[in-house]
């Protein structure tokens, strides 16, 4: 019989879906914690890591963050898929050169300053030319490399859209490539400087392009057939079970074949989203609504697995020296790589506060140096990677905060869903909305009908409390009784209304209630024990207010782009 791992705490074991509870729902809690504070949610997942991880109370020690591995491979590969959703080709139609303009310049940029660095500290301590340039080339390459999950997790958080938004989609998806290329290359180096080599360039070379764009092949392939079969199911219980199924194939061949399962993932999303953009829209959501519990479980197993022990003192120069000398190379690498694509002022501006994450690739390159250059050299680059990537993962999220919300991208990309969300009934109703007071004769409510094109009319006594509603169906009955309409009055032909709704009530109780009793609208009152008229709101009104502001949100992100790429930009 099939059981899982456990892990083992003070001689108790822990079996795994403990663990994930424990991380799942901690975690959430958490979270909740840290946006009461205003500060981006994947904090809260990564600070309940570091509580019940190796650093805190180590519930999740090592051999529970292996069992997780597998949670963790499928999370990195939905981060993917969904970031390679946001690959329209459109997109890199415009912005395509300004990619790869940007994304060169900071990922050099972290690579130069932090080699200079950290090889100058490692030669002022050992006193080892070789060492110290061999480890200089294996630092800066790991630095070059971003996190993406934190990043865009903040980006999914704040419903930022706009060009600084799409930049940096774009870019820290294919940082990971880069850095790949890079530590494949200063591997290479170091081991002909140490002595320690055994493979070619040719050969370096070879196992970079495999996994790149070995990893982009199958994405793509893997695309085309999931758009076919998505053409072949159209109910969303099968649709739901096929896009989870082939997104966990192909994150499997991925690692089962040694490629880059991020860039195999996003290739995949890339794909589908370009084949068939409209239909893809339904995938892109069926993943984004079961999502969430496996970010959750992801980033606290981040927290976890981050361990900030005694270090020497020498060792603690070099981990600043390497925090501060990748921050300097990012934010001045993509400044400059921003002006050399003339790219727009925010992405100028605020772009390289967006590239702090450091996690999955540059732990998982420490991982690899530390195996390939066994004693000193390794553990040194191990030590210092993690030890930086615990203040980075703390530092990064809100940096990215602050970036989106001064280019003034936060809320942009928002549903109709996410305004009903955050809206009360107060900001939809509509207070000019006629209404009749319970004596209005019948000849002055045909007038008024006949000069509005609202279909229900609220009738209030001379208090202004709501006694009633007159709807044009309603009417209807009064017609039959030929000669009275000149002796009725507007409390003869009103009916009671179905239900009412406070202004300061949730708009999404609102929508919800019209939405069980098949209404079309409901008469909005003061309070549940003030029953004075405040007014109306009718669903085919607030869906026109909603599908106002999501349209003008969006021309706002699209105003964020500035000139087009080639135009000529202002100094600053």
């Amino acid at each position: 019989m099939y059981t899982l791992a456990a892990t083992e705490v003070d001689g108790a074991h822990l079996p795994v879906l403990l663990v994930v509870g424990l991380a799942i729902f901690f975690g959430t809690i958490g979270a909740k914690i840290f946006q009461r504070l205003r500060i981006p949610q994947v904090v809260g997942y990564i600070c309940i890591g570091l509580i019940v991880g190796r650093s805190g109370l180590g519930l999740i020690d090592a051999q529970a963050i292996k069992n997780l591995a597998p949670f963790n491979f499928f999370a990195l590969g939905v981060i993917g898929f969904l970031i390679g959703g946001e690959l329209h080709r459109d997109v890199f139609r415009k912005f395509g050169t300004q990619f790869f303009k940007i994304l060169l310049a900071e990922g050099m940029g972290a690579f130069v300053v932090v080699g200079v660095g950290t090889g100058v500290v490692i030669w002022l301590v050992q006193g080892d030319v070789s060492m110290a340039v061999a480890m200089g080339l294996l630092f800066g390459a790991i630095s070059s490399a971003t996190a993406p999950a934190a990043t865009v997790d903040v980006l999914w958080e704040y419903k930022a859209m706009g060009v600084l938004t799409t930049m940096v989609f774009a870019i820290v998806a294919l940082d990971d490539g880069l850095a790949l290329a890079l530590y494949g290359i200063a591997s290479s180096v170091a081991e002909n400087i140490t002595g320690t080599g055994t493979g070619s360039f040719l050969r370096t070379f070879g196992k970079i392009a495999y996994e790149l764009l070995g990893a982009v092949v199958l994405g793509v392939v893997s695309g085309f057939i999931l758009n076919f079969l998505l053409r072949k199911i159209r109910q969303e219980d099968g649709g739901l079970g096929l896009i989870i199924g082939w997104m966990a194939l192909v994150i499997g061949c991925a690692l089962a074949l040694g490629m880059d399962l991020i860039v195999a993932a996003m290739a995949l999303g890339a794909t589908l989203t370009n084949l068939a953009p409209r239909r893809s829209h339904s995938a892109f959501s069926v993943v984004e609504s079961f999502a969430t519990p496996i970010y959750v479980l992801f980033f606290v197993s981040v927290g976890a697995r981050l361990s900030v022990g005694s270090l020497p003192a020498w060792m603690w120069i070099l981990v600043l020296v390497y925090s501060i000398g990748r921050t300097v190379g990012k934010m001045g690498g993509a400044y400059f790589g921003a002006r050399w694509a003339k790219a727009a002022p925010s992405v100028r501006k605020y772009f390289g506060l967006c590239l702090f994450s450091q996690a999955g690739v540059s732990v998982g390159l420490a991982i690899l140096a530390s195996s390939r250059f066994e004693g000193e050299i390794g553990n040194i680059i191990i030590l210092t990677v993690t030890t930086s990537t615990f203040a980075m993962q703390l530092l990064g999220p809100p940096c990215v905060k602050y970036a989106i919300r001064k280019a003034g991208e936060i809320g942009l990309n928002v549903t109709e869903a996410d305004l009903i969300k955050e809206r009360d009934v107060a900001a939809v109703v509509d207070r000019e909305s006629p209404s009749f007071n319970e004596g209005t004769p019948m000849k002055e409510i045909f007038r008024v009908i006949a000069e509005t094109d609202a279909t229900v009319y609220p009738v209030v006594d001379n208090e202004k409390r709501l006694v009633g509603v007159i709807t044009l169906a309603g009417l209807k009955q009064s017609f039959r009784a030929e000669g009275m309409s000149q002796w009725l009055v507007a409390i003869d032909v009103m009916e009671l209304a179905p239900d009412t709704i406070a202004e300061k009530a949730p708009l999404a109780e609102a929508m919800a209630r019209m939405s069980e009793q098949s209404l079309e609208y409901l008469p909005v009152v003061e309070s549940e024990q003030d029953l004075r008229l405040a007014g109306v709101i009718e669903v085919r009104k607030v869906k026109r207010l909603l599908s106002q502001e999501i349209l003008r949100r969006h021309r706002a992100a699209e105003e964020t782009e500035g000139p087009a790429p080639g135009a000529i930009v202002g100094q600053g």
